[in-house]
């Protein structure tokens, strides 16, 4: 788990609103091992200098806002925007602490996701929210290898994402080919775009760096 911040501490010792609900959501965030800081006057989770997740308390709801929320598949539907015009943010809101109870293990597995989008340098666009589309060479690579299709199929939504706007990043058919090419067998061993395939990382499946130390 990871190191509480003091200033969160005294931020939820001090604050009358969703204290039980904001100190549980805190600690779903640092079990998830992000470090934690204080920003806009409220507890912020980040990776490597990024923001991953903000708490929040309203008059109404108290919420988790995932800062690239709009690239997450989010296959329970529970994201929402945070305003309408909203670009990239989205919030899971609740009202009590049997609600974050309820849906502890899909907040983890979305976070988990979070970080999994933000490791392989996916950008928010102003059509996020949209789900990739699988190219045609895609398409075309499943009806030859059915196994590529079901190890694709097995891959964590974020990683599925993230390899999807990869591959329709670019322009002309034979670089989405050969960009499919380059990553089959990292796919078939069931890795996302920007995970460690050295074998010598500290932190499976995420590369960190490890083995830059051993060259």
């Amino acid at each position: 788990m990871a190191t509480a911040n003091p200033q969160v501490d005294e931020f939820l010792r001090t604050t009358k609103a969703w204290r039980a609900e904001l100190t549980r959501l805190r600690a779903i965030a640092l079990a998830c091992d992000l470090i934690e800081e204080f920003k806009w006057r409220q507890p912020c989770y980040t990776l490597q200098g990024a923001n991953i997740v903000i708490l929040g308390g309203f008059k109404q709801f108290c919420s988790i806002s995932f800062f690239k929320g709009a690239l997450l598949m989010d296959p329970r539907g529970v994201l929402v925007k945070p305003g309408e015009n909203t670009q990239a943010a989205r919030q899971i809101r609740f009202a009590n602490v049997p609600e974050i109870l309820e849906l502890e293990p899909v907040i983890r597995s979305y976070i988990r996701e979070a970080v999994e989008v933000e490791r392989a340098g996916v950008k928010p666009s102003a059509s996020a929210s949209a789900p990739p589309a699988i190219p045609d060479e895609l398409q075309a690579k499943f009806a030859e290898f059915p196994a590529f299709e079901t190890a694709f199929a097995a891959l964590t939504p974020g990683r599925q994402r993230a390899y999807l706007l990869h591959f329709n990043g670019a322009k002309q058919s034979k670089t989405r080919k050969a960009r499919i090419e380059k990553y089959v067998t990292q796919i078939l061993d069931g890795k996302g775009i920007n995970d460690c395939t050295c074998g010598l990382s500290r932190k499976m499946p995420g590369c960190d760096g490890s083995h830059k130390s051993l060259r």
